[in-house]
């Protein structure tokens, strides 16, 4: 069963990232809809998968990369369609979907978690604490993905190539405006998910900080996107300037979630969630 899931949601995403690189190069609406109820399946059979293995192992599944990895991947998507039902910004679509089917790749790749869990981990709160990192990384996924489109949409303004390109992404100002509130809205879930990942560690570890690797570049990430929030809110930072360190930020974020957990060790590591 949890096999099948996994390979609908696979096979649905990537039939999805397909159809809205199709669109981008197209501009066809027909195309966008299709893909998109396509992607909306996807979600569905990826739900199903995530809420099996949760009754499966008796708590959140991200306790190795594989689980990680199709979590993030599904969180994307789950903000992405919120945010298009919000903002209708159709070519959005193009750069999440690819992103999040890429995800789902590498996590396919990768070998199941088997044996039993570690009762510690049969927590709400630690369900608590990755439910609110990962909507917090969704939304903070969609920012970056706002910001290459920035980028790539001013480089074309400044050297005058408004051509085929030009056309088929957003204004500069509707970009930042995504880029602006998906952090708005991520960062105060980068938060939750800090203090009930601190409030799980007392419950379970007997104390709420111990300079783990993942806690300490954790906080760096959070205090990255502290700046540029304040930046943007105080400052007034918009534009190159705030697209340039979302994207800093979040390499800053990935490298937190997976450089972190398979290089350096500590009780947030993927080989110590996996032990008994």
């Amino acid at each position: 069963m949890t096999l099948i899931w996994f390979n609908s949601a696979l096979f649905f995403e990537l039939l999805a990232a397909g159809g809205f690189i199709v669109f981008i190069i197209k501009q066809q609406q027909w195309v966008f809809r299709i893909s998109y109820w396509i992607l909306v399946a996807g979600l569905i059979c990826h739900t199903f998968f995530l809420a099996y293995r949760y009754y499966l192992l008796g708590t959140v599944p991200v306790l190795d990369l594989k689980s990680a990895l199709s979590v993030f991947a599904w969180s994307i998507i789950g903000v992405y369609l919120i945010i298009q039902a919000r903002f209708k910004l159709r070519v959005l679509g193009s750069f999440v979907a690819p992103f999040a089917a890429f995800l789902m790749i590498v996590s396919s790749v990768m070998p199941w978690k088997t044996g039993p869990v570690n009762p510690l981990y049969k927590s709400l709160w630690l369900t608590v604490h990755v439910g609110t990192i990962f909507i917090g990384d969704g939304l903070l996924a969609i920012a970056f993905l706002a910001a290459i489109m920035y980028l790539i949409q001013e480089r074309q303004i400044k050297q005058k190539r408004l051509g085929s390109i030009y056309t088929r992404l957003p204004s500069l100002a509707t970009l930042d405006r995504i880029n602006y509130h998906a952090i708005v809205y991520g960062f105060p879930f980068l938060t939750a998910g800090m203090i009930t990942g601190s409030i799980y560690a007392q419950y379970a570890l007997g104390t709420y900080w111990r300079w783990d690797p993942k806690e300490v570049w954790s906080l760096i990430s959070w205090l990255f996107y502290a700046a540029l929030l304040h930046q943007r809110l105080a400052a007034g930072w918009q534009g190159r300037r705030a697209a340039v360190l979302s994207i800093i930020c979040f390499l800053i974020l990935v490298f937190t979630f997976v450089g972190v957990s398979l290089l350096m060790g500590g009780y947030h590591s993927f080989s110590s969630l996996e032990a008994v």
